[in-house]
């Protein structure tokens, strides 16, 4: 579909804290159609459990195809058991060359309390620096403001729903709904 045809679906905010042996990924529950609000209570971060070992994940764009990627990764990792970031590069291979993953329009944060990655479908596996990962319509917001509280002594979760409550008031397609998972490795 051309993008001039593309409904206009905006919104989410989602973002990976790594702070002191935790681990935190908070999404928050604007779903939007151009400037309106479908849904205002959607849950955008998941707990997965796949061959003995929890992964939390959250994910910005197409919910269906969201929830595509996530069944496709906990394939992988039931797979590869213990090995998130194998089981990412696996799913981002896999998402790069499957004409039809090709498609989906979706990216992903996960964790598994010890590695924090971002996954696209350009075939990247990121891991980022400082500790803090944001994706998203205001990704860039809860991103900056994270970085800039991350030496103080503020626990991962809570580095996490501030920068989400400053992106929930500078971006429009975010709000300050929260989804918020927490693991250690």
């Amino acid at each position: 579909m051309a993008d001039n045809q593309f409904p206009g679906w905006h919104g989410t905010t989602i973002i990976g804290v790594k702070k002191d042996g935790e681990v935190v990924i908070a999404g928050d529950g604007q779903v939007s159609l151009g400037q309106t609000v479908i849904k205002g209570t959607a849950r955008k971060v998941r707990r997965l459990s796949a061959g003995g070992y929890d992964v939390v994940a959250g994910f910005a764009g197409s919910t269906a195809d969201a929830f595509t990627l996530l069944e496709r990764l906990e394939a992988k990792l039931e797979a590869t058991p213990g090995q998130l970031a194998r089981a990412s590069v696996e799913l981002a291979k896999d998402w790069r060359t499957d004409k039809y993953l090709q498609k989906l329009e979706a990216m992903l944060i996960v964790t598994d309390g010890t590695d924090l990655l971002v996954i696209t479908g350009a075939g990247d596996v990121l891991e980022p620096e400082h500790e803090v990962a944001a994706i998203g319509s205001g990704g860039n917001f809860a991103l900056a403001a994270a970085r800039a509280m991350m030496d103080s002594d503020k626990s991962a979760e809570q580095v996490a729903r501030d920068a989400m409550a400053i992106a929930a008031d500078i971006c429009v397609y975010t709000n300050g709904r929260l989804t918020v998972e927490s693991i250690s490795p």
